[in-house]
């Protein structure tokens, strides 16, 4: 930890005075707004074809619907909207990053907040407050610690063996149900309703450093995350899948993660479709060969995703997505879903 410096002229708490409000898609109805903009084009008409194949994904009753978060759209006010996708059964099983998990829902379970600021900020000032930045967002740096100190402590409760990342957030889970101080986290409403939360790359997050203080202090018995057993996990829950879409929020990691298990099905011997349904909100650019992982299209001749039912959204997440996903709360289409539990099929 580097020491603080001077803290200038504006004062920690004066940089940490407006907390982040989270929208919450139940307390508006968005569907004449999605109804509009089918009639409009660009990034409107994009949004509405995606609110369409979403709905398209809740109405089939063999359709496991994957949600992968990349990204900072829960520290930027989306978290809710998450949770509430799980809450309502509008999502089957996530996968994301480690910070959307740990650094954003985690951390504000624990009774943490984000905070508005300004990308304009001298940076050089917030470092000697100790403050992070997110493009317009701040979190206070001590406190992150903190996050990455209980996540040490967690893993030090453990059995010392090997565990995916899923089952470690499942720990997670059942730690908060006592302890989290803001109640109802993704986390926690996961853990309640047998969805289950994959972290391919979980060490890239305060989770990595809380897990490396814990192995410092354990050298010879401590805890390590397994990530080849859980892809093997997930490519389960889509070999037991009869058919998924995929309703993605930025790209990297997660969202080849999950595309990828079609192939690694179908390397195993297991007879697998295609993604049959593919949502994609991202700012991504595609002429450095990647969008952050493959167009969806792109993503076809690799055998992972149909192209029948995918949509690119080009746009920042946070504007578009609480009005996909409140036009699919007010809709309903989720009242008639079984939930699929796929918690449970790992014991």
């Amino acid at each position: 930890m580097s020491k603080k410096k001077n803290p200038g002229h504006n004062s920690k708490k004066e940089f940490l005075n407006k907390p982040v409000e989270h929208i919450d898609i139940t307390s508006f109805d968005s569907r004449k707004i999605i109804s509009s903009m089918e009639k409009m084009s660009f990034v409107s008409r994009e949004t509405a074809n995606a609110a369409q194949i979403y709905n398209e994904m809740l109405k089939d009753k063999d359709c496991t619907i994957f949600l992968t978060l990349a990204g900072s759209t829960s520290a930027a006010g989306c978290m809710h909207v998450y949770r509430d996708m799980v809450k309502y059964n509008m999502v089957d099983a996530i996968v994301a990053t480690g910070a959307s998990i740990i650094d954003m829902d985690f951390f504000e379970a624990l009774g943490f907040k984000h905070y508005q600021g300004s990308q304009f900020q001298n940076d050089g000032e917030l470092r000697d407050n100790y403050i992070d930045r997110i493009y317009d967002t701040y979190i206070d740096e001590d406190e992150l610690q903190m996050c990455d100190k209980i996540i040490g402590e967690i893993a030090d409760s453990l059995e010392p063996k090997s565990y995916t990342s899923r089952e470690f957030i499942l720990e997670i889970g059942k730690y908060l149900k006592k302890k989290a101080k803001k109640k109802n986290s993704l986390i926690e409403v996961a853990y309640d309703n047998n969805v289950p939360i994959f972290c391919p790359a979980f060490t890239d997050s305060s989770a990595g450093f809380g897990l490396v203080m814990h192995q410092e202090r354990n050298p010879k018995k401590h805890i390590t995350i397994d990530s080849i057993r859980e892809f093997r996990e997930l490519t389960e829950i889509k070999i037991k899948s009869k058919g998924s879409g995929l309703f993605m929020i930025g790209g990297g990691v997660p969202k080849n993660f999950i595309q990828d298990t079609v192939i690694c099905a179908e390397l195993l011997g297991k007879n697998v479709e295609m993604h049959k349904y593919a949502i994609q909100i991202t700012v991504a650019d595609s002429r450095d060969g990647a969008c952050s992982s493959s167009t969806l299209k792109e993503a076809s001749s690799w055998g992972k995703v149909d192209v029948t039912k995918e949509q690119m959204v080009f746009a920042e997440a946070t504007s578009v997505l609480p009005l996909i996903a409140s036009d699919a709360y007010h809709k309903a289409i989720w009242k008639n879903r079984e939930r699929k539990n796929f918690s449970k099929i790992f014991g």
